[in-house]
């Protein structure tokens, strides 16, 4: 046991603030290792530099830790890029301190040798940081061998390399109540709580980095850990809450575990929640049982409303089954969203028109519309995108292309069958319909992107609670 001190870093500054689940479970394993563990939260930072250097005054830890949640916001008409941004800060922690800095978290399991090369932070863990980075910690301030270390992400002989992954056993979070992040603030200024029943992802979209990041098998949190978190993060106050996972129907069995949880607790009528849910499997027993457990939306991610689409983008459901889907949310007056992915292999104008006409039809109350699918690397789409040769001349794609082969800047798939036209021809068929949540290339501020959105900021500060989209629904 050590009483060493380590920092941990959230970088995010991306408003509304969204709470960082995963240094509140990081923060939370170094505890029981037995560090001292401070957070610096730059999302509610008023001068980074000054608040760095006020806790560098003060402060000598043995290792700080920076998450990275997101390289980008995935938006191709910001195409906003927080890479640089982690390498200032990077540049800055090391202007203050000799404490090695390691890097983690979802976006930098990603790409985590080019992270780490461009950033210039000493190591990363790639994959989950719960068991390895606390064992990263121990090793450097003792000294000892540190190469072993499963997902680690180091300089060797003056080139980065990298340990396998290996991913952690999730019963070390059974007892974790979710204090070391002030999610009380992050409820009170982001509008919601956020709670996490699995990791991994089964599923074969092309498009998504999760399954390379968090593996394709799905490892299940336990039910009654579960709620044990969510009930205390009620006693603070928190009463609105979302789902981290992919797909929170996925699998199947546990989504109905976690709902009867709630429901045997007596939480039902104290809390809300909202989740991210796939098309399928689901059903109106599976309905039924978030509805009584105290969900009040679902963001279902459609993608496309055309079969030929929706098969080349690697997705299981149909266009039958987002029919069939909306007519049972409709029966049981469920709040709902379906997300769309515009633009993907294949796309053209009938195929758009197919999925504007679909949506028109089955009445979502809102749908999402992101146009142009981010490439990322380690992506069925990015080794496709490759196969298909030089990239400066592949007609499908937009973005930051030439100079970038691995995909780390923002890139975008834009099928040529549209190209450019897309955002003006799907505004066309949108025709100003309200039910549709869509991006204006005039008012980024405005966008359905939660990147920098000011309208969403200013609704919680007067009160509004839960998902964004439900939040922006609600405003119009």
């Amino acid at each position: 046991m050590s009483s060493e001190k380590v920092l941990l870093i959230n970088p995010n500054r991306m408003k509304p603030v969204v709470t960082p689940i995963a240094l509140d479970y990081l923060g939370h394993t170094l505890k029981k290792s037995g560090y001292v563990v401070e957070l610096l939260d730059l999302a509610f930072s008023m001068d980074v530099s000054e608040d760095l250097s006020r806790y560098f005054e003060d402060n000598s830890p043995v290792a700080v830790g920076v998450t990275v949640r997101n390289v980008d916001d995935a938006y191709y008409l910001s195409q906003d890029f927080f890479v640089p941004g982690i390498k200032d800060l990077v540049g800055e922690i090391k202007q203050r301190t000799d404490a090695p800095i390691v890097l983690g978290g979802m976006g930098f399991s990603m790409m985590p040798h080019k992270i780490l090369e461009y950033s210039g932070a000493d190591f990363g863990i790639k994959g989950e940081g719960e068991l390895f980075f606390p064992m990263l910690v121990g090793k450097l301030a003792s000294g000892e061998d540190y190469s072993a270390i499963p997902g680690l992400v180091y300089r060797l002989a003056n080139r980065i390399t990298s340990n396998p992954k290996a991913f952690a056993d999730l019963a070390l979070l059974s007892d974790c109540r979710r204090e070391f992040v002030d999610n009380k603030r992050y409820f009170r200024e982001g509008g919601m709580g956020s709670f996490e029943t699995k990791r991994g992802c089964g599923e074969n979209c092309i498009y998504c980095p999760e399954p390379s990041a968090k593996g394709r098998k799905y490892r299940l949190r336990q039910p009654e850990c579960v709620v044990d978190e969510i009930q205390s993060l009620l006693e603070r106050g928190v009463t609105h809450f979302h789902t981290c996972d992919s797909e929170f129907n996925l699998p199947y069995e546990h989504a109905e575990a976690i709902c009867g949880e709630i429901i045997d607790r007596d939480l039902d009528g104290r809390i809300q929640w909202y989740a991210y849910a796939s098309p399928t499997p689901f059903s109106e027993e599976l309905l039924c049982l978030m509805k009584e457990a105290g969900c009040a939306g679902i963001d279902f991610g459609v993608d496309s409303g055309s079969d030929a689409i929706l098969e080349n983008l690697g997705r299981r459901h149909r266009k039958k089954d987002v029919q069939d889907l909306a007519a049972l949310c409709h029966e049981y007056n469920m709040t709902f969203m379906y997300d769309l992915l515009l633009g993907g292999p294949g796309e053209d104008k009938d195929t758009l028109k197919e999925t504007i006409e679909l949506m028109k039809g089955v009445q979502p109350s809102r749908v999402g519309v992101s146009m142009g699918i981010r490439i990322y690397p380690g992506t069925p789409l990015a080794d496709s995108v490759k196969k298909d040769g030089i990239l400066k001349d592949n007609p499908n794609l937009f973005g930051k292309i030439e100079g970038n082969e691995d995909f780390f800047q923002p890139a975008f798939y834009i099928s040529s069958a549209i190209g450019e036209e897309l955002h003006s021809y799907v505004l066309d068929l949108i025709d100003g319909d309200d039910i549709f949540l869509v991006g204006s290339k005039e008012d980024i501020a405005e966008n359905y992107n939660y990147n920098d959105n000011s309208v969403l900021v200013n609704a919680i500060k007067d009160g509004a609670r839960g998902a964004f989209w439900a939040i922006l629904m609600d405003l119009q």
